[in-house]
């Protein structure tokens, strides 16, 4: 089993959120970082448990906290809600305490745009960290209503929390989507064809459910991927036959995770493929991309686009019309992205099962319910 660098997560993840607070997600205010982005004001995803925050931080996407508070598919600002105070004029959110980074109440993805756009007023915020143990332990010792942590953390499987649906479209589309050289697919155009069915396939559940096997059971890498892709329909092929490709990924365990999906599913195709794992984060990884180190890397559509865009701002909350804007940038540099998938790694709020059910809640607009 390989080890994976547990007690490096939680400082890459406060690294990542710190610089990702501003915008959509990331590591670095640079938008470097690779992996998830994270946590707070311009959060995108990251990595879930308290002893992988650090190596989240390291490889998560990362949005420049230049980027401007997100835009829906139209290109306008998501609809924003009233409160529909009760009696006394309060929310359900006025009753609760919310807990997450530092940074949170300064930050446009966080406290600012919970209530700017789903017009809560919480009754108190308590700073923790950035999708780590604090907050986890905080939720589940009843300290805090409500956390932050990132969409694919697998403490949220784990521990039985709900992940409250962004039903207003806060959050930039950080969704998981592979960056591919254009080489390599002139040369292999099945790569596409091989590639874009599995990542329909990895929905958010699955993902958070992989990561949660890696990071929490700590389980190969190698060995939870095969079982995966077994049970849901691997068949073997010949399209690859005679062909080889190199995969990439950051330092950080989800990449990990979605590398082995990518060299599994093209070897079982008769590729001959190479692994290059843990490059570093984002500003190591993707000029190993362009430069013909690695063919294929994983990435968080948002993050990258504002990481080859230098923070111009372009990512919206559409997966879809960010996707496009990322292969419009990617083209000059003789990259392309082949099809997002659904699943994302950026900031979310949750729950415990116990406070959903109290009060009915599946989504942030529901905290703008009259308190009880």
């Amino acid at each position: 089993m390989r080890q994976i660098r547990m007690s490096t997560l939680g400082a890459s993840l406060l690294a990542l959120v710190l610089s990702a607070c501003g915008t959509g997600g990331g590591s670095s205010p640079s938008a470097g970082g690779s992996g998830p982005a994270g946590s707070t004001g311009a959060s995108l995803p990251g990595a879930s448990s308290t002893s992988e925050a650090t190596e989240a931080a390291s490889t998560a996407p990362s949005v420049e906290a230049s980027v401007e508070p997100s835009t829906g598919a139209t290109g306008e600002p998501p609809t924003s809600i009233e409160p529909s105070a009760g009696a006394g004029g309060d929310t359900l959110a006025s009753t609760l305490i919310l807990g997450g980074p530092p940074e949170c109440p300064e930050r446009p993805f966080c406290q600012i745009g919970l209530r700017d756009t789903y017009g809560l007023e919480f009754a108190e915020f308590r700073p923790l960290d950035v999708g780590g143990p604090l907050t986890v332990a905080a939720l589940e010792n009843g300290d805090i209503d409500v956390g932050l942590l990132l969409t694919s953390d697998p403490n949220i499987t784990a521990k039985g929390f709900v992940l409250l649906q962004d039903d207003l479209q806060l959050q930039l589309a950080d969704n998981l989507i592979p960056v591919v050289r254009n080489d390599a697919l002139t040369e292999s155009p099945e790569i596409a064809d091989l590639l874009n069915p599995w990542m329909a396939t990895l929905t958010q559940d699955e993902l958070t459910a992989l990561n949660e096997q890696v990071a929490i059971d700590q389980d190969d890498p190698e060995e939870v991927v095969a079982a995966w892709l077994a049970d849901n329909g691997l068949t073997e092929g010949t399209a690859g036959e005679g062909k080889s490709v190199t995969v990439g990924s950051t330092d950080f365990y989800e990449q990990e995770i979605l590398g082995e999906i990518f060299a599994q599913v093209l070897q079982a195709n008769g590729f001959d493929v190479e692994k290059k794992f843990r490059l570093g984060p984002r500003e190591v990884a993707f000029p190993a991309l362009e430069e013909g180190e690695i063919d294929i890397l994983a990435e968080y559509a948002a993050t990258a686009l504002e990481f080859v865009n230098e923070g111009a701002g372009e990512a919206t909350t559409d997966p879809e019309e960010t996707a496009e804007l990322l292969r419009g940038r990617l083209e000059e540099r003789g990259l392309t992205a082949l099809d997002v998938s659904s699943a994302t790694d950026q900031n979310g709020f949750v729950v415990t099962e116990e406070t959903a059910q109290e009060f009915t809640i599946s989504k942030l607009s529901d905290l703008a319910q009259p308190a009880p």
